[in-house]
C-alpha cells in the first residue's frame, strides 16, 4: 500500500474542473490490490477515517475533492484484461477501476471490437465512468455506460466484496432488495420510490425503476454506496464504416428543422447497422470561439450540426445521397460544410468538436472568474423551448455565452463566461431560473456530469426533501458509519439527521 501526505503529492487531489478551491486532506492512499482497498474500508471506523474516492481529475462537479477526509486513488488498479468473445456479436473485457477509458477503447478496437460509451475525456478512469454513469455524443444510439456493464465488483463501505452480475439481484414487486454479507450481515432495503424524469439522459441522484437490478443502483451513485473496483464491459463488433460531417446553417430555424428530420429518421431505425449515433450542436457564439483555431468557419453561420452515422459498404452511397438531399431541403450551407469519410479526417473532425472546452478554458484564465455551466436535459420535443430561454435570458443581461452539446438527446450545455465578479453573481442567480425552467419542462438537473459536491444543494429542488431523504436512507443502509464520499449527491445535513 502506498501512502503519501506531502503537500506536493496531495495538491493534485484538491482540484478538478469544478473550480472548487476549498479542498483539503491529511493524506492519500494508493491500494495496489482490491484486497488492500477492502482492508482500508474495513478499518476505517476503528481508525477514525473517512474517505473520498478520487478519479483522474476530469470531473466537473467536485466529486473527487476531499473536504478534510482521506483520499483513496485507484490509479494503481489499472489492469485491462483480454477481449473474451462469447458470441458472434458479443464479447466482454474485464477491467480494474483505474484503467483509462482511452486505453480500453484502443485495445478493444485493435481486436475488432467496440466499447460504445464515449465521454469527451479519454483520460478518465473507467471506474469513475461507471460510478458516474457517463455518456457522451454516442449516447443517441447506444445509451449511457449503464447499458454496457455486465458485472461489477463493489467494495462496500464496511469492507465487504459484492460481486454483482447483471440479473443476479433484482428488486421484488415491493421494490425490496435482499443481501447477505459477511461483515454487514443481512440487509433488506427498498429502492427509491420517486419517479425518474422522462429524458433520454439522466444522471442526478440514485437510479430507480420497478423491478430494477441492484447493479443499476451502484452505477451512477458517484461512489457514495461503494467503490466499483472491477467491471466486465460488454463489447460489440466494430462498426464497418462511419460518415462524419459538420453542417453549417444561416438560419437557426433551418437548423432545428434539420434536427427534427434527423430524429424522425433515427426513430425509424435506431439500432440497425446504418443509423445515426451522434447529433451535436454548436451555436454561433461557440463557432465564434472556434474560429481562433479554425478560421475557415463561415462568418455568416447561425450554428452548426455535427453528426456521426454508422453505415456499411453497401449502403454508404445511398446514405450520403439521403443526407445531401436533407441538407438541401433544409437550406444547409452545403458548399461550406465539412464531410469526413476516412479515419484520419474523422479524427480531425473529432478534434474540432473537442477543441471548444479548451479554448473556453484558456479565455477564462484571463478573466479571473469561473464559468457558469448547465448540464440539463429535457424530454423529447422540448429542446427548442429551452434553447430559446437560454438564449433570450443571456442576451437580455448582456452575457458572453456559448451553447453547444448533445442535441440529439435534448441535452445542451450553456456556458456563461463572466467578465467580472458582478456578472458571475448575476449568472449564478440566473442558473436557479434555468433549474426552475428545466424542471417545469419535466427535465433533469444533470444529464451526464453528475451532482458531486457542486450541485448537491440544487438536487433538493428536483427531488424535494422526501426524495433526498430516500437517498439518505439507502446511503445509511449501505454505509451506516458514513465512511465514503460524504458531501457527494446528498447534502451532509440529510445524512446527519437520517437514521436507517
Amino acid at each position: 500500500m502506498i501512502y503519501k501526505n506531502d503537500q506536493a503529492s496531495l495538491q493534485g487531489f484538491l482540484e478538478d474542473t469544478s473550480n472548487i478551491k476549498t479542498g483539503h486532506t491529511p493524506g492519500a492512499f494508493f491500494p495496489e490490490t482490491i484486497e488492500e482497498l477492502a482492508n482500508l474500508l474495513k478499518g476505517a471506523v476503528a481508525e477514525g477515517r473517512r474517505f473520498t474516492m478520487s478519479g483522474n481529475g476530469t470531473g466537473t462537479t467536485g466529486g473527487r475533492i476531499p473536504m478534510g477526509d482521506y483520499v483513496i486513488s485507484t490509479e494503481k488498479l489499472n489492469h485491462i484484461g483480454d477481449v473474451m468473445q462469447i458470441a458472434d456479436d458479443q464479447a466482454y473485457m474485464t477491467v480494474q477501476a483505474g484503467a483509462l477509458l482511452g486505453e480500453i477503447q484502443k485495445k478493444a478496437e485493435q481486436h475488432g471490437w467496440f466499447y460504445p460509451p464515449d465521454p469527451t475525456e479519454k483520460l478518465c478512469f473507467i471506474g469513475s465512468t461507471i460510478a458516474n454513469n457517463s455518456s457522451g455524443a454516442r449516447t443517441l444510439k447506444y445509451g449511457p455506460t449503464r447499458k454496457h456493464i455486465a458485472r461489477i465488483l463493489v467494495v462496500l463501505p464496511q469492507g465487504d466484496l459484492l460481486n454483482l452480475a447483471r440479473g443476479a439481484c433484482m428488486a421484488d414487486d415491493n421494490g425490496m432488495f435482499k443481501l447477505t454479507l459477511p461483515i454487514a450481515g443481512d440487509l433488506v432495503f427498498q429502492r427509491p420510490q420517486y419517479s425518474m424524469p422522462e429524458t433520454s439522459k439522466h444522471n442526478a441522484g440514485y437510479f430507480s425503476e420497478e423491478n430494477m437490478d441492484l447493479i443499476d443502483l451502484f452505477i451512477g451513485s458517484e461512489g457514495t454506496l461503494g467503490v466499483i473496483a472491477e467491471a466486465d464491459l460488454m463489447l460489440i463488433p466494430l462498426p464497418e464504416s462511419i460518415i462524419s460531417c459538420l453542417i453549417y446553417f444561416r438560419s437557426i430555424d433551418d437548423l432545428f428543422s434539420f434536427i427534427q428530420y434527423l430524429k424522425i429518421q433515427h426513430l425509424k431505425n435506431p439500432n440497425n447497422q446504418a443509423s445515426l449515433r451522434a447529433i451535436e450542436f454548436f451555436d454561433k457564439h461557440a463557432l465564434g470561439f472556434l474560429t481562433a483555431k479554425y478560421p475557415e468557419i463561415p462568418a455568416e453561420s447561425a450554428g452548426a450540426i455535427f453528426i456521426e452515422q454508422e453505415t456499411t459498404t453497401e449502403s454508404e452511397e445511398a446514405d450520403l445521397e439521403a443526407l445531401f438531399a436533407l441538407m438541401e431541403s433544409c437550406n444547409a450551407m452545403s458548399d461550406e460544410s465539412w464531410m469526413a469519410l476516412d479515419r484520419d479526417e474523422q479524427a480531425q473532425m473529432r478534434e474540432f468538436r473537442h477543441a471548444l472546452p479548451l479554448i473556453v478554458t484558456e479565455w477564462l484564465r484571463k478573466q479571473q472568474e469561473s464559468k457558469i455551466s448547465t448540464d440539463m436535459a429535457v424530454p423529447a420535443g422540448k429542446i427548442r423551448e429551452l434553447f430559446d430561454f437560454y438564449r433570450s435570458s443571456c442576451e437580455q443581461l448582456g452575457f458572453i455565452y456559448i451553447i453547444f452539446g448533445h442535441i440529439g438527446n435534448e441535452h445542451l450545455h450553456l456556458n456563461i463566461l463572466p467578465r467580472n465578479h458582478e456578472e458571475f453573481l448575476l449568472g449564478k442567480s440566473l442558473y436557479r431560473q434555468f433549474i426552475s425552467k428545466v424542471l417545469a419542462l419535466g427535465g433533469t438537473l444533470s444529464a451526464e456530469h453528475g451532482i458531486g459536491k457542486l450541485k448537491a444543494e440544487y438536487l433538493v429542488e428536483m427531488y424535494h426533501e422526501s426524495g433526498i431523504k430516500e437517498m439518505a436512507r439507502i446511503k445509511k443502509y449501505l454505509d451506516p458509519f458514513l465512511v465514503l464520499n460524504i458531501g457527494n449527491i446528498i447534502p451532509a445535513a440529510y445524512l446527519e439527521n437520517e437514521q436507517h
